[in-house]
Formats: C-alpha cells, structure tokens, sequence
C-alpha cells in the first residue's frame, strides 16, 4: 500500500497578532500512530488544524506528498485526509446512518449517486465501531461515549489514508477511552492508516503510539519513541511536575507517575 506523507517545512501559526509556533518542520511518520503531547497551550490542537488545512499557515507551508495542502481541491484532499475535531457538531436530529454516510462525501460524483461500496463501507464503519444497533437512533440522545464511536466510524466511511484526531477520548470513561485507542490501533494494523492525534493522557499516549511529538510553547521540546520522548526530566521542562518514571506492568512503555506533594513513601514505609 502506497502511504502519503504529511510534513510541515518551517510553518509559522498565529491567531490574528498572536503567534502560537513558528519556524515548525516536522515529518508524520506514514503508516504509523503518532500523538501529540504537552500542556494546554502549547500549540498541540493548532499544529493538527494546520495539518487538516483548518488554519493556513502565516508562513512555511504544510506538505502533503511534497505538494502544499493549498493547492489540493477539497474533495481531492478529503479523500487523502480526514480529521475527527475536538467537539464536532452534527445536525439536529439527524440519524447515526446518515451522519457516518456523510463520510462518502468525497468519493461521490457530481450527481452525489450512491454506490454499492459506498453502502458496504458504511454498513463497515458501524460494524468496527460497534455502532450497528444505534443506526436508525437520532444522534442527540446518545452517550458521549456511543457519541464519540459514530464520529470514529464517519471518519473511517471516509476512507483516507491519514486520519486526524483532536483528544478523541476527551469526556470518555477509560472503558471507552480503550475502546478508542483500541479501534484506531486496529485502524493502523489492518489498513495502514496514518493516525495522528493529540492526547492529554500521556500514559495511554506512550501505550498506543509508535511517534510522540512533545511540545512545548509552540516548539518542539522532543520526538521519538515513547521511550526516547517521556522522561522524569521531560516532565520537569514540560509539564512542570515532578514525576516518577517506569515501565508501564501492561506495555512495557513509559508510564508517568506524577509526584505531587502528598503520598510519597518515604524510605522507612517502603
């Protein structure tokens, strides 16, 4: 399978006068689960809109394949990549089926016909995500954690090779936040699919991914494996907290134990 590459060649990113990163060149390993991690700030959510072509860039460009997103047409883009954003909005009332159906958008001609495979890949999507039974049921009055699957499986409808995905298990209890990571591993297993996504769970983040990107202050402090990235001194410039450091017992990844000021056995109780 032919992956697409996403990269950025010093990419400056700024809300009106308000720069958040500059001078950015990054390359998002393809075929690989990448997380952005640091704290609220940072720049992480700016950097993926920039990557989703939501933000344009002030200067420096975001590359896709070596070409600028600017000079992809919409629906051309939306077939190579698609973005789960942090609170997205469906219509009001509108049924499971009909929302992850929306993700075939970009595969439809100008007559907007609906195929056999479009209907295939549909029936899929809700299968994967464990969302078959909620198909006919409006989307308000689901749980976010039923919620959160339907958009999952509108974003698989879609197809691409590169999926997005700003905190995809925000509001979610760990059952659910498993089941995500989970369904996205599989993702990435099974087709190949490039999944970049920004986590606040630095553990689950170590876990599930094979690329952390760790920012800080719209730089880039670190990237690299789990392994390289998360560190006690990491948490220290980073996050500012002072943290313990250890396999995690399940992955064998880095698994952060923050300190606090409480609860720290001293070496006579232990």
């Amino acid at each position: 399978m032919t992956h697409h590459q996403l990269s950025t060649r010093n990419v400056a990113l700024s809300y009106g006068e308000r720069s958040v990163i500059s001078d950015l060149t990054l390359e998002i390993p393809s075929g690989k689960i990448t997380s952005i991690v640091g704290p609220n700030g940072c720049g992480k959510s700016t950097l993926l809109r920039a990557l989703a072509r939501l933000l344009k860039p002030t200067s420096g460009e975001v590359l896709l394949d070596d070409a600028p997103l600017a000079t992809f047409q919409g629906k051309e883009l939306a077939r190579l990549l698609g973005l789960l954003p942090q609170s997205p909005t469906a219509p009001e009332g509108i049924v499971v089926a009909d929302l992850v159906g929306r993700g075939r958008h970009p595969h439809q001609g100008l007559m907007g016909r609906w195929s056999t495979r479009d209907y295939e890949v549909i029936a899929r999507a809700l299968e994967t995500t464990n969302t078959t039974d909620l198909a006919e049921r409006s989307i308000d009055e689901l749980s976010g954690g039923q919620r959160q699957r339907v958009w999952i499986a509108m974003a698989l409808a879609q197809e691409t090779d590169i999926l997005l995905l700003d905190e995809p298990t925000t509001y979610l209890d760990i059952a659910n936040q498993l089941e995500v990571l989970d369904l996205l591993t599989d993702l990435n297993r099974e087709h190949g699919t490039t999944i970049v996504m920004v986590l606040h769970e630095l553990g689950l983040a170590a876990r599930y991914s094979d690329h952390l990107i760790a920012m800080n202050a719209g730089r880039v402090y670190a990237e690299g494996t789990p392994l390289e990235v998360v560190s006690e001194k990491m948490m220290e410039e980073v996050f500012h907290t002072t943290a313990r450091v250890i396999p995690d017992p399940v992955s064998g990844a880095p698994l952060v134990m923050p300190m606090g000021r409480h609860h720290i056995i001293s070496p006579t109780e232990a």
